[in-house]
């Protein structure tokens, strides 16, 4: 079932899923306050919906065109409908002002509360925090009741597995949990109306799955998020309060958005186009000019805003590991094309150089370890093999050597790229590469590498030191989990496993 999840989850972006999962949020909202089930008016809650839409789309449209810069109408779409989730459904038209206000601060805090062109804030939790102070109203997260529960928590999960926040939620959780509970042993209050009160009526998982692990406001890194997370935590409480003066679950996310700043400050570039390349039949490189020199870590990601004509519903924005290292002077990614691709894929085939594209939220964990005595082994898949280009080019350009052994699965002997790296890594590191070819009914009769999928045999053959080498695992989603697999019942253990992850190949 978990596989079956994953793959669906690969074939869309991570925007789009938010998107569909607010979708189906409010549209449940609006079923249910039909039926008289909810307490609200459907009318009321389908007018803040298309209001803050529409109020939101246009602040955008205005904002994108004097500071000269691209525009995501997903982002546009999803900052609405959180807002229509969480503040109170229209009653009367003394409601407009509150509404309007709260949009054109959820979409201008993008571009003027800002540095280095990267937003610093949570644009909903900014918006609300300010409205609270400027009309005296505070979000009621209505969303967060117990017929909502349910939905709120399902599609929830599916968000949380797509963006591998697990860790981040699980702790806010722990340490939310933990001052309630000891703020209602100090009142003597009830733990099961305590627990029902946070559990079915308030901003617990709402806020957790969708405002909380927001990317562009958390931290890059597992334990910086940790910390965000335990920071927050112990903000987000109702009870928590300094004087008169008492938290709110956005004003919690606000104070968490300027720690997350202070501890990972990052920016957003906009580049151009200095060179493409066609590296294998349906595998392109596009390698770009940085205004200025960037300091990174081999195996590390961006996310890539290219903004292009007729937008199809997966989106303007993707994740791409660097293929370069931290010692070039050029940024390069590698990119795979497939049958059908989304309208993404197709612009960015045709890109020349005269088209933008934007590059922030550097993150990522799957780099070389600090301990360069371990023996690694690189397991790379296809299009996977992209951040160990990177290790090896830096490894290569510091003559840093290290005990490597790189296994390189492919479909077709064509479909090998970056085999000018990999050979040289050999003469100069003696870092050996073992290529294997899965379609065994193609294989040239010269062909001297492996052949089949990599299976424990594959790895004995090749690697007979293999139970005292940490392993990093790198390609699609399926063929990270096959080769996990494989190893797990070889008996390697989890903790010598490090594994990387695509957000979707569309």
């Amino acid at each position: 079932m978990l596989n079956f999840i994953d793959s669906y989850l690969d074939r869309i972006t991570m925007y789009r899923l938010v998107l569909y999962y607010l979708i189906v949020l409010l549209g449940a909202a609006f079923l249910l306050s039909l039926l008289g089930i909810l307490n609200y008016n459907p009318l009321g809650i389908l007018f803040n919906s298309i209001f803050l839409v529409v109020i939101c789309y246009i602040t955008n449209r205005v904002f994108a065109s004097v500071f000269k810069a691209p525009t995501n109408v997903e982002s546009v779409y999803i900052t609405s409908l959180i807002l229509a989730c969480i503040i109170t459904p229209f009653k009367s038209l003394q409601d407009l002002p509150m509404l309007g206000f709260a949009a054109v601060l959820a979409v201008s805090s993008k571009y003027i509360l800002a540095i280095k062109k990267k937003h610093i804030f949570n644009p909903v939790a900014i918006a609300v925090v300010l409205t609270a102070f400027g009309f005296g109203v505070s979000a009621s997260w209505w969303i967060g009741n117990a017929w909502m529960t349910p939905f709120i928590v399902l599609g929830g999960l599916l968000v949380m597995r797509k963006t591998r926040r697990e860790h981040m939620v699980f702790m806010f959780w722990a340490v939310a949990l933990a001052v309630i509970s000891i703020f209602t042993l100090i009142d003597g209050n009830s733990y099961v109306l305590m627990l029902d009160q946070v559990f079915l009526h308030s901003s617990f998982f709402f806020f957790a799955f969708l405002m909380f692990t927001e990317p562009l406001t958390t931290p890059p890194t597992r334990s910086l998020q940790l910390m965000y997370a335990v920071l927050i935590g112990l903000l987000f409480p109702p009870q928590v309060h300094l004087g008169s003066w008492y938290t709110t679950p956005e004003l919690a996310l606000v104070i968490g958005n300027v720690f997350a700043y202070l501890i990972s400050p990052r920016q957003k570039f906009v580049m151009l186009l200095s060179e493409k390349l066609q590296i294998a039949p349906d595998i392109m490189d596009f390698v770009f000019k940085p205004p200025e020199r960037l300091r990174y870590s081999a195996g590390q990601y961006f996310e890539w805003t290219f903004q292009h004509p007729q937008t199809d519903s997966r989106g303007n924005r993707r994740y791409f590991t660097l293929a370069s290292s931290p010692t070039e002077d050029t940024l390069r990614i590698g990119v795979k094309f497939y049958e059908g691709g989304s309208s993404y894929k197709k612009s960015l085939q045709k890109m020349d150089e005269k088209v933008p594209i934007v590059a922030a939220q550097l993150a990522g964990e799957f780099i070389l370890p600090n301990d360069k005595t371990k023996k690694l082994v690189f397991v790379a898949g296809g299009i996977g093999v992209t951040p160990f280009r990177s290790m090896l080019k830096y490894l290569i350009d510091t003559k840093e050597k290290r005990d490597i052994i790189v296994l390189f699965s492919n479909k077709y002997e064509s479909d090998i790229v970056y085999k000018d790296i990999l050979d040289q890594a050999e003469r100069e590191l003696g870092i050996r590469t073992v290529y294997t070819l899965t379609d065994t009914d193609k294989i040239s009769p010269t062909w001297t590498g492996e052949k089949g999928r990599i299976s424990s045999e594959i790895i004995q053959k090749n690697i007979p030191d293999w139970r005292e080498r940490f392993f990093y695992l790198s390609g699609p989603h399926a063929m990270v989990v096959g080769f996990e697999t494989t190893l797990r019942q070889m008996g390697l253990p989890a903790s010598l496993i490090k594994k990387d992850f695509f957000p979707g190949f569309v």
